[in-house]
């Protein structure tokens, strides 16, 4: 029933402005006062400003695919239709529908050489919930989370959790993947270790034999704490990539390498990124089944599912073994031409002299690039200090979009970005690399 009676103007009785500000700090949780929005986001919202102002702009920030250059498989475009036309409207089971349940554990076996019951198998919406509900399902306040940097968004994670950091510094020269020796004097006191492969920001794969010692040491520290009636040691696997590796580079599990390692992994995974469909929000975790049930019942009450017809749609995909393999196999091609592209002409410009380098792409849809800028003078004669800096000055020179790793929990102004490819072309790429060649000669 619509009111004829003129609208209320909430406006004039709440506070706006510096007024509102002061009404947030009285009002609000010391949490939603202190968390981070996303900087990614932030750095996204400039580029479309400028491009709405008809600068070219390569973007090479989000973590996304534009569906003009990646669009989702066919198949499953038109199998989430046909569940709509079927009205799979209503809400689905807590945990998932029994078919995606079922058609993960299928994937696992096939792709992954891993058997888990389907009780093990929570499907979320997205990896986001999942990787919240593993939080949330181990970590109690207080307790002390190790996650390397940069990696994405576990800073954030471990905020909400109220739980206390454990950063482990990584090295370009290895991959910015964690090892077993820099891990092993973080472990003690720790409930949560979390792993990324491939890793978000850095485009990078971890090594087989270190992510085998890296295992090994959780199973011996996990040994320990039995006998010493400590709480055990989990590792959360974010995997979500997973499909999306070159050349050499190979994707290993902790069950696969050490078979106890099935005791203590959560895995998160989705179709976000293996399947260009990151806004169907469909995500799983796959766990023992006693943290499988506390998480789907956290994140029951959060109503964190996903749609019921995109699951029932992905599940169709997943029992298409040819199929799905058709459509990643063509998408790893082009995410790879792009990422080669991108690699190849930077390394011709480190060639030069030029003040940057690029670790080989591996995997994701991401290169890591080292701007080599601080300490030199800009054209406007500021000397660079920061990654900020340099962003900034490559956003408006070059006309090239990238998030510097501070944007991952990095903390050391190195000038390593972030360079993503799902949401560009070859054109686009083809493009700037002359115009990154005269920026940075006018630096250099």
């Amino acid at each position: 029933m619509q009111s004829s009676a003129r609208p209320l103007d909430c406006r004039h009785y709440m506070p706006l402005g510096a007024a509102g500000e002061e009404a947030a700090s009285n009002g609000l949780s010391k949490l939603a006062l202190q968390l981070v929005g996303s900087e990614i986001l932030k750095i996204a919202a400039a580029v479309r400003a400028l491009q709405a102002q008809g600068h070219a702009v390569c973007n090479l920030t989000v973590g996304d695919f534009l569906p003009k250059q990646f669009p989702i498989p066919p198949k499953l475009q038109s199998a989430v239709i046909r569940a709509y036309e079927l009205r799979e409207t209503n809400y689905p089971p807590s945990d998932g529908m029994p078919a995606m349940r079922e058609a993960v554990t299928e994937l696992y076996r096939r792709t992954l050489g891993l058997d888990y019951p389907v009780e093990s198998v929570a499907i979320f919406g997205g990896a986001r919930p999942a990787i919240y509900g593993t939080y949330r399902a181990i970590i109690d306040p207080g307790e002390r989370v190790i996650y390397s940097t940069p990696s994405w968004n576990n800073n954030h994670y471990v905020r909400l959790a109220d739980a206390i950091p454990v950063e482990c510094e990584t090295s370009p020269e290895e991959g910015f993947m964690p090892t077993a020796k820099s891990l092993r004097p973080l472990l003690a006191g720790a409930r949560l270790l979390c792993l990324n492969s491939p890793l978000n920001p850095t485009g990078t794969v971890i090594d087989k034999d270190e992510l085998r010692r890296i295992c090994e040491l959780v199973l011996d520290e996990n040994q320990r704490r039995k006998r010493s009636g400590e709480r055990s040691l989990y590792v959360m696997y974010d995997q979500v990539y997973y499909a999306l590796t070159f050349g050499q580079a190979k994707h290993h599990t902790p069950p696969e390498l050490c078979p106890d390692m099935a005791a203590y992994t959560v895995f998160v995974d989705a179709i976000s990124k293996s399947l260009c469909a990151t806004g169907l929000r469909v995500g799983w975790a796959v766990a023992p089944p006693y943290v499988m049930g506390r998480m789907r019942d956290i994140l029951g009450h959060v109503g964190a599912w996903a749609p019921r017809p995109e699951q029932v749609a992905t599940a169709e995909l997943l029992r298409d073994p040819d199929g799905l393999a058709t459509f990643q196999t063509q998408m790893m091609a082009e995410v790879e031409q792009r990422l080669s592209l991108l690699y190849d002409g930077i390394s011709r410009l480190a060639a030069e002299g030029l003040p940057v380098r690029a670790i080989p792409p591996q995997g994701a849809i991401y290169l890591s690039v080292q701007f080599n800028l601080h300490g030199r003078r800009l054209p406007d004669g500021t000397v660079v200090e920061t990654n900020e800096q340099v962003r900034n000055y490559l956003l408006h020179a070059a006309g090239m979009a990238v998030v510097p790793f501070q944007a991952f929990g990095m903390r050391a102004e190195t000038g390593w970005m972030r360079l993503s490819v799902g949401a560009v072309s070859i054109d686009d790429v083809t493009k700037l690399l002359p115009r990154l060649r005269e920026a940075l000669f006018a630096v250099a």
